[in-house]
């Protein structure tokens, strides 16, 4: 259904690391480094055919992020989604919500963990046990 997810960021270095970090316990490795047309930078990390991108808003305005919105990373295990939280905590992010664990939810139970990024965005680490 997606092709990408893209986010703002008002620092793109301290973006780089803090993503390097949290999307490296996934498995994904260095970001493409790319400059807009307009002069603006931007990271493309890719990863099981999927892409997610940083960007500098192009508009100069400072980046925000979406009150309400999540972006959800998918798990391979109890121990990824802590990892990913751990990471995310060390490298500037904020745990939200409750600790890191098992939820049940209406289709079944899930492993979750939520944190914030630098920039204020919203993302979740989500194990589903089979």
């Amino acid at each position: 259904m997606f092709s990408h997810i893209m986010i703002g960021s008002n620092d793109i270095e301290r973006s780089k690391r803090f993503y390097d970090a949290v999307l490296g316990v996934l498995g994904a490795g260095e970001p493409i480094r790319n400059t807009a047309k307009t002069g603006h930078a931007r990271l493309f990390y890719r990863h099981a055919g999927a892409t997610f991108c940083v960007s500098e808003p192009i508009n100069d305005e400072a980046a925000t992020f979406a009150n309400g919105g999540t972006i959800g990373f998918s798990c391979d295990s109890p121990e990824q989604v802590k990892a990913f939280h751990d990471a995310a905590v060390a490298h500037g992010g904020i745990s939200v919500e409750d600790a890191p664990g098992l939820r049940e939810g209406p289709m079944g139970p899930l492993y979750l963990a939520y944190v914030r990024d630098p920039d204020g965005n919203k993302l979740c680490a989500l194990h589903r046990p089979k």
